[in-house]
């Protein structure tokens, strides 16, 4: 499949901060027209918009809680109607809750998680491989998909629900890659390490990323646009030979 110039979409979840508006602005570099999603800031949202817009490239922003069906389906009829047909997607939008161990964690907290990291990730997907799939009468596509380092560590003693849902991220990863692979679209998906973004403030310790740097065989954290390059190497014609990858970006942990 082509991602010529700005005939194509992606949708990047969870669009407006962090690795999420890092793969935005590199995607429209790269000729991409973008769909923002954001849950709730709207602000974050439109200054990445206006920053792809002032570029000369082409994005809206479209707001969706990806737990919710109903809102991820207004949200692709949106793009479906505002934007170029959809050529990729990226699973971005994730959360963290609060350092915890397992024997204190809540359904409600366990919920929440697999809701929005799982089930969000998979709704998207579901819907993107309906409007990208050569199955449908359309021209292919790629989807990448946001695990973690997580998922191979365990995070005990503080994230072991958010490890165990990108566990489930990088399974879901390997499966829809061979089940849409003679359909035109590749799913990967990319394995952050320590990055600094503002995740970690939500999870309740800001300084996490320097505070991890000294177990990272590189002595630092990750940035944003690190990732990003990742990220878009995957959507574009250069992985065209890959799909069902888990690309870390670890700095070597």
């Amino acid at each position: 499949m082509s991602t010529n110039a700005s005939t194509r979409t992606v949708l990047v979840t969870g669009g407006s901060r962090g690795i999420g508006a890092a793969a935005a602005l590199l995607s429209a570099q790269r000729g991409w027209a973008v769909a923002v999603n954001y849950t709730s800031d709207a602000a974050a949202a439109q200054d990445t918009v206006a920053r792809i817009r002032d570029a000369g490239g082409t994005a809206l922003a479209v707001q969706a809680d990806v737990s919710i069906q109903a809102a991820v389906l207004a949200m692709f009829a949106t793009i479906d109607r505002e934007l170029p047909p959809l050529g990729a997607l990226v699973n971005n939008a994730g959360v963290v809750d609060l350092g915890s161990r397992v024997d204190a964690m809540s359904v409600e907290r366990l919920q929440r998680m697999f809701a929005i990291n799982v089930f969000g990730s998979f709704v998207c997907a579901r819907e993107a491989v309906l409007r990208m799939s050569t199955k449908y009468g359309h021209a292919g596509g790629s989807i990448v998909n946001l695990s973690s380092a997580a998922a191979r560590i365990g995070s005990p003693g503080q994230y072991v629900d958010y490890a165990a849902a990108k566990g489930a991220i990088d399974v879901f990863t390997m499966g829809l890659a061979k089940e849409v692979a003679l359909e035109g679209i590749r799913v990967n998906a990319v394995r952050p390490g320590i990055i600094a973004t503002d995740i970690h403030a939500s999870g309740g310790t800001p300084d996490r990323a320097a505070q991890m740097a000294p177990l990272v065989p590189m002595q630092r954290a990750g940035s944003a646009e690190e990732v990003a390059q990742a990220i878009v190497w995957l959507m574009s014609d250069e992985s065209s030979y890959t799909t069902g990858a888990v690309i870390d970006v670890t700095g070597g942990r």
